[in-house]
């Protein structure tokens, strides 16, 4: 696998900012993440903590609200921030394609399945309707849908939930796109067509060499999907590393609290572990580290400024001050997590 970065986000920071501009949500703040060529990077978190953001910052679909005031987004060595909206169009669905939650917001219910596969592969190929509808058909039958020829004429709505989800992610493939972003693609989908699509996702990224950005909200998905881990909390990374790394010896309060509650079939009287208190308002952020209301391991300097970024071990990272080996913790919290 390379080691050599495809996507590389540098101190990145987006903001919504209202009409007036009297009120700021800082939706991902000061991020940092690499992903190399045929690795598989995972995004977790609550919701509200920036995943989705994130995901359309890099791929700059945000809303009209939404600002990028600093850092930078280098794909293939190119920085993304620096493209015009025409080439950013060449970008999107020939390089880097998406795949959403819900497929039906990315499905037009008046157009055939056809013509929505196809539709990539005539505007970044210039193919022919023919060949474009040919190489549709190819693609839907790499995503095991039944009887694809015929599938071809028919509509969304046609179609089971599996099946539109695997029809989005033909579509997600079908220029060859170096890097494929995955937000929450199997939420609507029950364990069974979960684990067919996720296994799905696999066989497609080595057969193309394919790096995957997967966001969501199991833990349970990441361990068996994903090489690298990056938790957010409050629009920032608060822990990333390897997945077995982070899954074996969690250096951030919140990445402990979110593998405590994963269910365990070891003790069925076993109750799950919550996380106290709720994330904070984005657009009013407590001072010193966010998470440290929801801590019990909070101490002073936790309260007071934002911990900065420490280097662990297997090239982890960690923002916290129970990380930095001089941070004084004479007045802890209420225990340790």
């Amino acid at each position: 696998m390379s080691t050599r970065a495809l996507l590389e986000l540098q101190n990145l920071s987006t903001h919504y900012v209202s009409a007036k501009g009297r009120r700021v949500v800082r939706a991902v703040e000061d991020v940092s993440l690499r992903v190399a060529a045929g690795e598989t990077l995972g995004i977790v978190g609550e919701s509200g903590s920036g995943k989705s953001t994130l995901a359309l910052s890099i791929l700059r679909l945000l809303p009209p609200a939404a600002r990028i005031p600093s850092g930078r987004m280098l794909f293939e060595g190119e920085d993304l921030l620096q493209k015009s909206d025409a080439e950013m169009r060449r970008v999107r669905g020939k390089r880097i394609a998406m795949i959403l939650q819900d497929p039906m917001a990315s499905l037009n219910p008046l157009f055939t399945i056809g013509d929505q596969v196809a539709e990539p592969i005539r505007v970044h190929e210039g193919a022919t309707r023919a060949s474009a509808w040919a190489r549709a058909r190819d693609l839907l039958k790499a995503v095991r849908i039944p009887s694809p020829q015929a599938r071809l004429s028919q509509h969304p709505h046609e179609m089971s939930g599996g099946m539109r989800q695997r029809i989005v992610g033909a579509i997600g493939i079908s220029c060859e796109p170096r890097l494929l972003i995955a937000d929450e693609p199997t939420t609507s989908l029950d364990l069974t067509i979960q684990a067919q699509y996720l296994n799905l996702l696999r066989e497609l990224q080595r057969a193309h060499g394919l790096a995957l950005i997967f966001i969501t909200h199991n833990l349970g998905i990441v361990a068996k999907m994903c090489d690298q881990l990056a938790v957010m909390y409050a629009g920032r990374v608060v822990e990333q590393g390897p997945v077995r790394q982070i899954f074996k010896a969690p250096a951030h309060p919140y990445t402990r609290a979110l593998l405590s509650s994963i269910p365990r079939m070891s003790d069925g009287r076993q109750r799950l572990t919550a996380i106290d208190g709720q994330p904070p308002d984005l657009s009013a952020l407590p001072p010193g580290c966010a998470f440290a209301p929801r801590c019990p391991s909070a101490f002073d300097a936790c309260r007071a400024a934002e911990p900065p970024e420490i280097a662990g071990v297997a090239n982890s990272r960690v923002r916290c001050w129970l990380a930095a080996p001089d941070a004084g913790r004479g007045k802890a919290g209420n225990g340790a997590l």
